[in-house]
């Protein structure tokens, strides 16, 4: 029997091919999850010649490496938005690379909604050679609480939860790099909020930065719920993203 996968991977191909509807500004979760790895770049005085970005950040960090003289690869589970970029179509969890292919690894994004995230962040520690470099970034437990109030349902208590997808903490971020043979492990949290004025507002930021339910036993939203839920949202909010960022090495030689 085939294990059910807990991530449709047709609806994370869709969800992130709507993404290219919307503009750069409307991406702003994930170009401040770009620029919080570009700072740890930064600290990072050891040069790099080879990076993989899995999850193609819209020409954010592309132009940076470009000018230290770092080569790179594309990577999105969206075979759309991969070749827009020049880039590989692969899921983070079916990488479709050499070991030792690259010496920096950077995922923006996307590594919340992978189905096998214990086997992907083997297959990056895999793909980067002795001394290479893992920087990722993803939302994490704790986000979208006015969004999760607004959607449980008195009547039943499992309404919100079968829309929401098991978000990773940090400790468990932390267990994962380990698990995976990375060393010197670094898992950090940062909140970040947004005050919107409309449901519909936070839908489409959700969507422009390609964070919406891509369950597998997930249900579409009734006409009659989505009205609900937009008198219900009770406008302005202050919604809250908690971004989880990891840092890893792999195998340094003394």
């Amino acid at each position: 029997m085939i294990p059910l996968e807990i991530f449709d991977r047709i609806a994370r191909r869709r969800q992130r091919n709507r993404m290219l509807r919307y503009g750069t500004d409307d991406r702003w979760i994930i170009a401040r999850m770009a620029d919080d790895l570009l700072e740890r770049l930064d600290a990072v005085r050891r040069p790099f010649r080879r990076a993989l970005i899995l999850g193609c950040d819209f020409k954010t960090i592309c132009p940076v490496l470009e000018s230290r003289g770092i080569s790179y690869v594309l990577a999105d589970t969206c075979p759309s938005i991969a070749d827009a970029f020049g880039g590989v179509a692969c899921d983070e969890d079916r990488l479709a690379f050499a070991d030792s292919s690259f010496d920096l690894v950077i995922a923006i994004g996307t590594l919340g909604t992978v189905t096998d995230i214990p086997g992907a962040f083997a297959l990056i520690h895999r793909v980067l050679e002795d001394g290479g470099l893992f920087l990722g970034t993803m939302l994490g437990a704790g986000s979208l609480p006015a969004l999760r109030s607004t959607m449980q349902d008195p009547n039943n208590d499992r309404e919100a939860v079968i829309r929401f997808h098991p978000q990773i903490d940090v400790r468990g971020a932390g267990d994962l790099l380990a698990r995976a043979s990375f060393q010197l492990p670094v898992a950090e949290s940062e909140t970040v909020s947004a005050q919107y004025q409309s449901f519909r507002k936070l839908i489409d930021d959700l969507r422009a930065n390609g964070l919406t339910n891509v369950l597998s036993h997930r249900r579409p939203l009734s006409r009659s719920m989505i009205m609900s839920l937009r008198e219900n949202f009770g406008a302005p909010v202050l919604e809250k993203f908690s971004i989880i960022t990891v840092t890893g090495w792999a195998r340094l030689t003394r």
